[in-house]
């Protein structure tokens, strides 16, 4: 484990390859799981604002969901995620012609229509965040449906933490992620990766 200011590091952040094959997997992520996708307080403003603008690339299942019980709900362990169409897809998943899954909230700010992203959580996938305390704990998470991107990420040799550069930054700052690829030049040096 690395720590960087208040932030623990799991070192296979360093260690492990990845790069998203959405030919492979069809954004089986936004589909699969638990929950839906964890959300910080101050994302919830953000994911109603966007919801407008997005409205007409949502499904008419997750229109519904989202009319009765809004763009969130706490999971049962007390977290705010996404709201979930029929215990599955997150209310902001899209499908192309080709059937993969897609944010719509990442294709409207593709497309310049708005400036927030996606939920943090969602772009820093397949890193988890937990917190303790004023710790943050940032742990890669292993799934099978990601077998692609594993399999692409070593074709590219992308190290994960490159591969999250720009939500790494957004989460943490620039410095933070300097900081992180000075220690990762340590640990090569080191032979530890």
């Amino acid at each position: 484990m690395i720590e960087i200011g208040n932030v623990i590091i799991s070192l296979d952040i360093f260690k492990e390859n990845f790069f998203c094959d959405l030919s492979h997997c069809k954004g089986i992520c936004c589909v699969e799981g638990d929950a839906g996708a964890p959300v910080e307080q101050d994302e919830v403003e953000e994911l109603n604002e966007v919801l407008p603008i997005i409205w007409d690339d949502l499904s008419d299942a997750a229109k519904k969901v989202i009319e009765k019980q809004g763009v969130v709900y706490n999971d049962i362990d007390g977290d705010i995620v996404t709201s979930l169409v029929g215990r599955k897809d997150c209310v902001f998943t899209c499908y192309d012609e080709e059937g993969i899954c897609y944010c719509a909230i990442e294709k409207a700010y593709r497309e310049g229509k708005t400036s927030f992203y996606k939920p943090i959580s969602c772009h820093l996938y397949p890193l988890r965040i937990d917190k303790s305390g004023s710790y943050e704990f940032a742990n890669y998470h292993r799934w099978h449906v990601c077998s692609g991107a594993l399999c692409k990420g070593n074709k590219e040799n992308m190290p994960l933490y490159k591969f999250l550069e720009a939500p790494l930054i957004r989460k943490y700052g620039k410095e933070w992620y300097v900081e992180l690829t000075k220690i990762a030049d340590e640990l090569k040096e080191q032979g530890i990766i």
